[in-house]
């Protein structure tokens, strides 16, 4: 079998159609005057009036009608991924700024079911599996740079060698494939609901909502071939519009040494952002690398991370201090090359 690439990147933009979202639009506004109506009438205290009632309940139903529709046409319909100039490391920014990978301790993982995970900003994240990994995370991203020759929701072929390499240093063996198949699985299982608002707190998009999302929508192994064939959910294709990803320098993460994934946490929330210096509350980060020792082994964990960071040249500098509001925060300064 020929080995697949990871190719050189279109320009082009995705540009999720807004038919539907208008429809849908149309359709809570005219639910919300007929509310606004009841509100007002000259008998308000007493509540809408049953006529009132009944064309708000319809109105609703129409309205979820609507989105189910919509979601299982997105669910439904093979979608491709463009992202400019890229091919390996690229994940969607509300997942990056979000607890669903973190830098766990080896040993039994923790199940989540429909848990609210930690985010930033105006989303919500529920999850459904096994916490996941940096190690998962590396899965993830370089199954999607594989799959964006062909259309998500379609199948891709994969030898499975191949795909170690993209994710492992150092040689390949019995066990990691035997935690490549296990990672596989454990992708299969997560399921996931995302919803994300605009900043006037309209809806912007909801992922897996009234249609399940599983991180892998289908996996399956051919041990002659030694290949695997999976199948990325086309909503993928959502959660990257509108430039809403980050571009992680790969060559770099590859290069974090073993036990120090909080590195590559730092990295992926360091890369959603364009800003040259980032400040994030201790507490926050705490929680979102669901990170359960006392706060003095956090430091020295912080710390490490850190200073790996450094040596990489990821970041030049960083610091602890106290915030505004005289709270801990972490500072980091991005690296920028000298010409």
């Amino acid at each position: 079998m020929s080995e697949v690439t990871p190719p050189a990147l279109s320009s082009r933009t995705i540009n999720p159609s807004s038919a539907f979202e208008q429809r849908l639009q149309r359709l809570r506004e005219r639910s919300s005057k007929v509310e606004a109506v009841g509100a007002v009438s000259p008998d308000a205290s007493s509540g809408p009036s049953s006529a009132q009632s009944q064309a708000l309940a319809q109105l609703r139903r129409k309205a979820a009608e609507a989105a189910m529709k919509e979601e299982k046409r997105q669910a439904e319909t093979p979608q491709q991924l463009f992202l400019p100039g890229f091919d390996i490391g690229a994940f969607p920014n509300r997942l990056n700024r979000s607890s669903l990978i973190a830098p766990i301790a080896r040993g039994p993982r923790k199940f989540h079911r429909q848990a609210v995970m930690v985010t930033r900003g105006s989303r919500v994240l529920e999850y459904t599996g096994e916490q996941l990994d940096e190690a998962d995370g590396d899965l993830i991203m370089a199954l999607i740079a594989f799959a964006q020759p062909s259309l998500f929701g379609t199948p891709v072929m994969l030898n499975r060698k191949q795909l170690l390499r993209a994710i492992k240093s150092g040689g390949i063996g019995s066990s990691q494939y035997k935690w490549l198949h296990r990672s596989m699985k454990r992708l299969r299982e997560a399921t996931l609901f995302l919803e994300a608002r605009k900043k006037d707190g309209s809806l912007h998009y909801a992922v897996g909502r009234m249609v399940s999302f599983n991180i892998l929508r289908d996996v399956s192994f051919n041990g002659d071939g030694e290949t695997y064939t999976y199948t990325l959910d086309p909503r993928w294709v959502l959660m990257f519009g509108n430039r809403e990803y980050s571009l992680i320098d790969w060559d770099k993460r590859m290069q974090i040494r073993r036990g120090l994934d909080m590195a590559k946490t730092l990295q992926r929330l360091l890369a959603t952002s364009a800003d040259s210096v980032q400040r994030f509350a201790l507490d926050d980060l705490k929680a979102q690398m669901e990170y359960t020792s006392p706060l003095r082994k956090f430091h020295e964990a912080l710390a490490a991370a850190c200073k790996e960071m450094e040596r990489l040249e990821i970041i030049s500098a960083w610091r602890i201090e106290e915030s505004t509001r005289g709270k801990p925060q972490l500072v980091m300064w991005r690296f920028t090359a000298v010409a």
